[in-house]
Parts: C-alpha cells; sequence; structure tokens
C-alpha cells in the first residue's frame, strides 16, 4: 500500500547515516527544537536521543500529525501540530534559540525559507535552521555574486543569514526515491545588520522588479523603482548593466532609499 502522499511532496529520508549527520551539526542537548515536515519521526527519534528541553513538530498530513501525536503522547517535550507551515505562525510558537530542522518539500521549500527570513523581530528567536532542499535551489540560496546562481534568494538569503555547513544527499538516502540530488545547508541569522532596511518585503519587491527580465539592463527599472527619489545615487550606477550585475548591496541601497522617502 502507498504510504507517501505526492502532493505534499513527501520523500521519507531513510539512511541513518544521513540523518545522524544532519543531528550533530549543531549541539540539541537542552536545546528548543523544532522541526517542519516531521513525516514518520525518522529524524525525530534521534533528536529526542540528544535530550532536548523541548520539541515542536509541525505536519501537515493529518494521518502522520495523529501518528505522531500518539506515538509521543507520554512525552511533555514534544508539541505535534496538524498545520501548514505556509499559514502557521512560527515567528509566534517558537522559543529563544530555537533550533529550526527541516527536510522540506521541494515544492514550497523557498517558500517557508522566505517565511523564516521574514521575521518581524531581527535577530529572530531561531540560532540556526537545518534545512534540506533540492540541491539545484540550494545553489542559488548560496549563489555568490558573479557566479551563476547568484540571483534574488541569495540576495535576499545573504541579506538576513549567513551559512556555516552544507553538503550533498543522494537520492538513494529517500523513499520514495526523489530523481534529483539534495542539499543540507546550515545557516544562522545575522545579529549585525549593516543595511537599515525597516522591511524586507520591500527588499523581496525590489529584487522582483529589477529580476522580471533578468536579461535586459537596469534602466527603464532603475527610474521605475526610485522615480528619481535619489538622482544622485542614480547617476552613479552604470545604467546598462543587467540586475546580476549589481552586487548585494546595490539592491539593500535601493530599499534603503525607497523606505527614506
Amino acid at each position: 500500500m502507498k504510504f507517501y502522499k505526492k502532493s505534499l511532496g513527501q520523500n521519507f529520508l531513510t539512511d541513518k547515516n544521513i540523518i545522524n549527520k544532519i543531528i550533530n551539526i549543531v549541539p540539541l542537548n537542552k536545546k528548543n527544537i523544532v522541526e517542519i515536515g516531521p513525516g514518520k519521526g525518522a529524524l525525530t527519534e534521534e533528536i529526542l536521543k540528544k535530550k532536548p528541553n523541548s520539541l515542536i513538530l509541525i505536519e501537515k498530513d493529518y494521518i502522520l500529525a495523529e501518528q505522531l501525536k500518539n506515538n509521543y503522547k507520554e512525552n511533555k517535550k514534544v508539541i505535534v501540530y496538524n498545520q501548514d507551515i505556509l499559514k502557521f505562525d512560527l515567528e509566534k510558537k517558537i522559543k529563544k534559540n530555537s533550533i529550526i530542522f527541516g527536510n522540506l518539500p521541494y515544492n514550497i521549500s523557498s517558500q517557508i525559507l522566505v517565511k523564516t527570513l521574514k521575521f518581524k523581530i531581527w535577530p529572530p528567536n531561531y540560532k540556526a535552521l537545518i534545512f534540506m532542499f533540492q540541491k539545484e535551489l540550494a545553489e542559488k540560496i548560496i549563489g555568490k555574486f558573479k557566479t551563476p546562481n547568484y540571483g534574488r534568494l541569495a540576495i535576499l538569503s545573504n541579506y538576513r543569514l549567513n551559512i556555516f555547513h552544507k553538503f550533498i544527499v543522494s537520492p538513494n538516502s529517500f523513499f520514495p526515491r526523489p530523481k534529483i540530488f539534495s542539499m543540507v545547508l546550515g545557516l544562522e541569522p545575522k545579529k549585525k545588520m549593516f543595511n537599515k532596511i525597516k522591511d524586507i518585503n520591500k527588499l523581496e519587491e525590489v529584487t522582483r522588479i529589477l529580476f522580471a527580465n533578468k536579461r535586459k539592463k537596469i534602466n527603464k527599472n532603475i527610474e521605475k523603482i526610485l522615480k528619481n527619489k535619489n538622482s544622485k545615487f542614480i547617476r552613479s550606477l552604470n545604467l546598462n548593466l543587467r540586475p546580476e550585475n549589481l552586487k548585494p548591496e546595490i539592491f539593500y541601497k535601493i530599499t534603503e532609499i525607497i523606505e527614506k522617502t
């Protein structure tokens, strides 16, 4: 009988070596842990062996959530929420210095990451994100300026997060077996912000407009965004460049100017 749902992007991690590698990225003893999409609880079991202070499980699949509730009904450290992570108020629920794990569904993994980037209070209550992504997407998240993977997601992620760990995971580590490789990223929030952007949604909008057609020069879109709000800054730019040729700091500066005016 098929026990996974393709519609929820379910690929269950079964490789014990990879599971151990993931949970040993950061110390978990006496920490507050959140796990997004625990599924059948393979990672959950190993997390609990590390003796955390608390463990929040967020699982959208009703049947799996009920199984988890039944499995851990005697464990007062564990709370299970049968909810969609994209609608769940994660910022409100997590405790100080939490570590968030997630073998994320490929179809919504970028949305989950952006959700953690958009916390209203910064630095946030989490001290680390240990997320598994499709390898191609992970490379876009950590893409450096002047590389093929540099783009919107890299600019947004780089504004608020540092990467401190990464490794590749084979399709053979899952059931059902996906067609692509995955990558685990260890990410931590930046505590000191050198740019004074008040609303990260504005930065997201700036990147969306400028990357709407990444092969076009920035001249028309820059004028559309800034509307001569800072003509001196506009003159300092080479308007014949494409968005991929702009350093992240340029996007941050544009967002600052919009907010000030």
